[in-house]
């Protein structure tokens, strides 16, 4: 009986330029257009703010080049200078802050607890709710119930709201932004506290090992990767913090709770600074990536898989 050769079905797959595995060229169909729509909204845009920085635009009619006069008058501004340091200062306490509430939450959250899904889901709510509306909210709180709360126990800083109180401005900012942001946070050490093998910790107990050693010497680091992705999800979110701002102080009392990228929105597109303030924006950028690539080295060179 004769027998008929099987052609294949489809050519074989070509060997990449810059690697011997073969690639499907449906790899590329899918990455191009995303590729192209990342230059398109985001380094296309990014370029062309870089180049602003450089003239004396106001963001319309017609400018010149004037090098850089932005960035040289912008190190001598004391008000950029001060709200790159409460932005810092102000990153700082929320990224630790939600860190150390999330994985205390996380913690007991994975433990043997009744209700834990509902819990669970309480906790995740602030996250699903607009940061404006909850800081419109929350600026309610801070104007009047508690300020009535400090005056009827007689306690002076708490009589009147910490909002119109240039050293406590920061407080409600901080709070409101921990409140939110622990939801998310606490979600992803839960994820990573569910990779740990359970026998680990019956060995332990075996050991002796009591709570605290537990979750020192075995936990912390086996979720060092998950610590790393919140820590630096944590800081991006907080340094460029915006709504919180708005909702809360819009940038007062006297400018004290003015961040980088509140200044950057306001001065740039309402007080004609516009290319000054692309300026700024360029350097925040820059400040951005250097604490990221700060935080991943770091972390990333504690952790223990």
């Amino acid at each position: 009986m004769q027998q008929t050769a099987v052609k294949p079905s489809s050519k074989p797959k070509k060997n990449s330029r810059f690697s011997k595995r073969k690639v499907d060229k449906a790899y590329y169909w899918m990455t191009i257009p995303a590729m192209i729509l990342v230059v398109v909204f985001l380094y296309w845009p990014f370029i062309q703010g870089a180049a602003y920085s450089f003239t004396n635009s106001q963001g319309y009619g017609d400018f010149k080049w004037i090098g850089f006069k932005n960035y040289i008058a912008m190190f001598s501004d004391s008000r950029v200078g001060y709200a790159y340091l409460f932005t810092i200062l102000i990153a700082i306490i929320i990224t630790i802050g939600t860190n150390l509430l999330a994985l205390l939450l996380s913690v007991v959250l994975n433990g043997k607890i009744a209700f834990k899904n509902g819990f669970r889901a309480i906790f995740f709510i602030p996250f699903t709710l607009a940061m404006l509306v909850i800081g419109y909210v929350f600026k309610y709180i801070f104007m009047v119930p508690l300020p009535a709360l400090g005056q009827a126990l007689h306690i002076d800083w708490l009589s009147t709201s910490m909002l119109t109180n240039p050293q406590l401005a920061w407080f409600p900012i901080a709070f409101l932004s921990i409140w939110q942001g622990v939801a998310y946070t606490t979600l992803i050490y839960l994820s990573g506290l569910q990779t740990i093998d359970a026998e680990l910790y019956e060995a332990a107990a075996i050991d002796g090992v009591n709570t605290w050693q537990r979750f020192w010497k075995i936990t912390l680091p086996l979720i060092g990767p998950f610590v790393t992705i919140n820590m630096v999800l944590s800081l991006k979110n907080s340094l460029g913090i915006f709504d919180q701002i708005v909702a809360l102080t819009n940038g007062g009392p006297d400018s004290k709770t003015e961040t980088v990228s509140y200044l950057i929105f306001t001065n740039g597109l309402g007080n004609g600074e516009y290319s000054y303030q692309m300026a700024n924006a360029v350097v925040f950028f820059i400040v951005l990536a250097v604490f990221a690539f700060v935080q991943l080295n770091f972390f990333g060179s504690r952790e223990k898989v």
